[in-house]
């Protein structure tokens, strides 16, 4: 080939790049729109048996555990507080974990807190939280924190006053169990759900646990629990004045110039709270708190 011809071919290969580019960019496109739902599942378990791992384990059943407690963290925490999320495959890892070290406390008491707790915090299943926690107690009779978890869980989320009731009195059985635990049995059984018994037991999860995870969730509660406390306060006082003037108060500064309150209060996140117009205190939709309060309300 002479060496016009060659330059030519030259020159049309270079004018072609940019078309077959081009050309290119849909096909890619498409392959990224079918791969990035493939990526966003990659946590999904290859072996979901937790038994068969364990064979395959070859001994190192502690070790494989800590891979999978690592993947159930990591599928946790790119989900936790983004709406709309599926944590499907957050009770398989768990179940595979602490079938690989029933013993593993953290895999145990992290995944049911989080399992139990409503989206977009949680998964909203506790049913798998229990299932986790009886797991747990069946593995580590003497562990009397998993039944304080149990009887938690049972309370707060599944609302079985029965059945928690039994889980902090068998808990209190255990050896080293802090007396607390049947006192408290006896109130849920004879009280059920009231905010004086959600504090305390929020409160004891807070101190007898040193899991920041954990210590942090018991923490959210107290501070809606504070929050409840202080919107009623606030009711109190717009029923008083209701009945001293004949209406319903608008706002907050309603009630300060009628000499009720010196000033504004705020919530526990520092957000002011607020009237709704039926004059009933409210928290204001921007606090943290403002989507607790209302599903906890809806809840109760």
């Amino acid at each position: 080939m002479t060496l016009e011809g060659r330059t030519g071919q030259i020159r049309l290969a270079l004018l072609s790049i940019p078309l077959l580019l081009g050309s290119l960019y849909p096909l890619q496109r498409r392959i990224d729109r079918t791969i990035k739902p493939l990526q966003l599942k990659q946590d999904e378990l290859l072996v979901t048996s937790g038994t068969l791992l364990k064979k395959l384990s070859l001994g190192y059943d502690s070790l494989l555990a800590d891979i999978y407690w690592t993947r159930a963290v990591q599928y946790y925490g790119r989900r936790v507080g983004k709406k709309k999320v599926d944590y499907a495959q957050l009770a398989p890892l768990l179940n595979v974990t602490t079938t690989l070290d029933p013993h593993l406390m953290i895999a145990i008491r992290f995944g049911a807190t989080f399992l139990a707790e409503e989206p977009p915090v949680g998964a909203g299943r506790p049913d798998l939280a229990a299932d986790l926690v009886r797991r747990g107690i069946a593995a580590n009779p003497n562990e009397w924190r998993l039944y304080s978890d149990l009887g938690t869980i049972l309370y707060w989320h599944a609302k079985d006053y029965h059945a928690a009731a039994q889980a902090f009195w068998k808990g209190g059985d255990v050896p080293g169990a802090p007396p607390w635990m049947k006192a408290f049995a006896a109130h849920v059984e004879q009280e059920g759900k009231s905010r004086s018994t959600s504090r305390f037991m929020w409160a004891e999860v807070y101190k007898s646990t040193t899991d920041v995870r954990i210590r942090n969730n018991a923490l959210n509660h107290l501070t809606e629990l504070q929050a409840e406390d202080e919107i009623d306060q606030l009711g109190q006082i717009a029923a008083a004045y209701q009945k001293k003037f004949g209406h319903v108060p608008a706002s907050i500064a309603e009630l300060i110039s009628a000499g009720l309150l010196k000033s504004v209060p705020n919530d526990p996140e520092g957000y002011p709270y607020r009237l709704g117009n039926d004059g009933k205190a409210i928290v204001d939709p921007a606090s943290p708190l403002a989507p607790l309060i209302e599903k906890y309300a809806a809840n109760d």
